[in-house]
């Protein structure tokens, strides 16, 4: 990958700098020309090569020039193009006009600063004048000021454009990569979030099942060892009926279509059903209290439901409870749960410490995503739960 960005960068540097480079090439052909169409000066030819090849190679690499060194590089160029001007004394119109403006335009790409632009301009019009004086005389130069000064502002307009796009373009850049390693970020909250998700949903789905499960296969051998065969046997079918269910809603969950798939259904008998299982299941009396007035949405009537769940089985599993309170009720458009046992309690500074234990965690998480809030108080007679979200009314159809 660092060897595709190298290459791409290198193509991006040649192509950049290409029309410099077919300029400056037409500079020196058209000075090579003036001069031996006057005089052939052989000597002086073979020295105007070697500067200008350095005055090119000093260009091409100029990127390499830090912002401190910017005026060694200016004075080395300047004091060539003032040498290969008096080198060539009949072509010496070509270097001034070809490679005076271009020196000026690349003072935009260390600085758009105007004072730093407009002394560095300064500098070339002397050395302009200088070197026009030194090898022409004064008509001449009255003569090419004007086209200087001409090929200067077209220049220095151009090179204000091409660098405000590669400042635009270096801009884009690095939003991109921002934009990159934003990606990245939200990539890692998905699959952090996505996996507290299918835990979330497997606890909810294979353990809450499996749980109920071993509870009714626990009763129906009890009933058995009292001599209750029929009563066991009824057990058992209500066994396979929640290993149905339960094979059911992990199938949805591992296709995660539970919140497009899962059916209509009343809030108040949904919890009603729990319950009825949950008391046939552990013999623990259940009294209850409705007053619901309002549809549910399906996303909370599914968290609710899947929070009542999780606090009676975790009533069968640990409370050691032998009476269970749920009431449940919508009050100035909140959703309003409450559970209450007569059990042992637990510490609730322990919650989601203890490995394998993480219902109570889950809980919190199905709150947080409906937006609600959550009470749990425990102590030696008995723990209360109670579950405020606020109202999400469901749709009418």
């Amino acid at each position: 990958m660092n060897e595709k960005n190298g290459m791409q960068n290198i193509s991006d540097l040649f192509a950049s700098r290409l029309p410099t480079l077919i300029w400056v090439s037409i500079v020196y052909v058209g000075t090579i020309i003036l001069q031996f169409l006057k005089e052939h000066l052989i000597l002086e030819s073979a020295v105007f090569t070697g500067l200008f090849t350095i005055h090119v190679l000093l260009h091409w690499n100029s990127y390499r020039v830090t912002y401190k060194k910017f005026w060694v590089y200016f004075s080395v160029q300047a004091a060539l193009i003032y040498l290969c001007a008096i080198l060539m004394r009949d072509g010496y119109q070509a270097v001034l006009i070809g490679l005076l403006p271009i020196l000026i335009a690349q003072t935009l790409s260390y600085s758009f600063r105007v004072k730093r632009v407009v002394f560095v301009t300064l500098i070339s019009i002397i050395v302009f004048f200088d070197s026009a004086l030194t090898v022409g005389d004064r008509d001449e130069l009255i003569v090419f000021l004007p086209i200087f000064l001409l090929m200067l502002i077209v220049v220095l307009a151009y090179a204000i454009l091409f660098f405000k796009q590669v400042q635009e373009r270096l801009r884009i850049q690095s939003f991109l990569e921002d934009l990159r390693e934003a990606h990245e970020k939200v990539e890692e909250l998905t699959l952090a979030n996505e996996r507290q998700r299918m835990a979330r949903d497997l606890h909810d789905t294979l353990a809450q099942g499996v749980a109920g499960l071993i509870m009714r296969l626990e009763a129906a051998d009890a009933h058995m060892s009292q001599n209750h065969p029929e009563r066991a046997q009824e057990i058992i079918r209500q066994s396979m009926q929640q290993a149905r269910r339960t094979l059911a809603e992990a199938r949805r969950a591992i296709d995660n279509l539970r919140l497009k798939s899962a059916p209509e259904m009343d809030f108040k008998e949904a919890i009603a059903d729990e319950i009825e299982h949950f008391k046939e299941a552990t013999g623990i009396v259940v009294s209850t209290d409705y007053h619901l007035n309002k549809r549910l949405s399906r996303l909370q009537m599914e968290h609710s439901l899947h929070i009542v769940k999780e606090c009676l089985t975790n009533i069968a599993r640990h409370a050691k409870a032998d009476k269970v309170w749920v009431f449940v009720s919508t009050q100035n458009d909140k959703l309003i749960i409450e559970i209450q046992d007569n059990g042992i309690g637990f510490k609730t500074d322990d919650i989601g410490k203890d490995a394998g234990h993480y219902g109570l965690l889950g809980i919190k998480e199905r709150v947080r995503l409906i937006g609600g809030e959550i009470y749990v108080n425990s102590n030696s007679e008995g723990t209360r739960v109670k579950l405020e979200t606020p109202f999400i009314e469901g749709e009418h159809k």
